[in-house]
């Protein structure tokens, strides 16, 4: 079950594309994006960062900083961040721990076959660690836009 609006945002302990340990404690006082996905350098994973990427100036420019998170290795989202040139973290949760405790596994399917993956969601939490907006399931297209505009309304 995806956490709800109005709850405390589970804390966290990830590595990150820059090598280092990354906790969202790190970031209170700032509004975080914090957005999982399935898999690196996939086509709809790849157009998510890519958007993210593109709409950073307005992001930032709100004083809020992005956060993906996905179970891939950290060499991989750092040859995801090479190759597209992201301009924020990716944060590495290898055992799955963090994407349990906010709720973004689930039941998919592909190809007739039903399997358990990332859900993908994205959750903005506020400068006190309070989740103030969940979207989950994301439709990748037009996603970065209604970020935006949900952090208009987060003070």
């Amino acid at each position: 079950m995806v956490l709800a609006e109005g709850t405390s945002a589970p804390d966290f302990k990830l590595m990150g594309t820059d090598n280092g340990a990354h906790s969202l404690s790190d970031y209170r006082g700032k509004k975080v994006v914090l957005y999982f996905y399935p898999k690196d350098d996939t086509p709809g994973c790849t157009k998510e960062a890519c958007s993210f990427r593109d709409s950073m100036e307005s992001i930032k420019s709100d004083d809020t900083v992005v956060l993906g998170v996905s179970k891939d290795t950290v060499m991989s989202h750092i040859k995801f961040t090479n190759k597209y040139n992201l301009n924020f973290m990716l944060l590495a949760d290898m055992t799955g721990k963090v994407h349990e405790e906010y709720g973004v596994v689930g039941k998919k399917s592909m190809w007739g076959k039903s399997f358990l993956g990332t859900v993908r969601s994205t959750f903005i939490i506020d400068r006190k660690g309070k989740i103030v907006k969940v979207f989950s399931p994301v439709n990748v297209d037009g996603h970065s836009d209604e970020v935006i505009e949900a952090l208009r309304n987060v003070a």
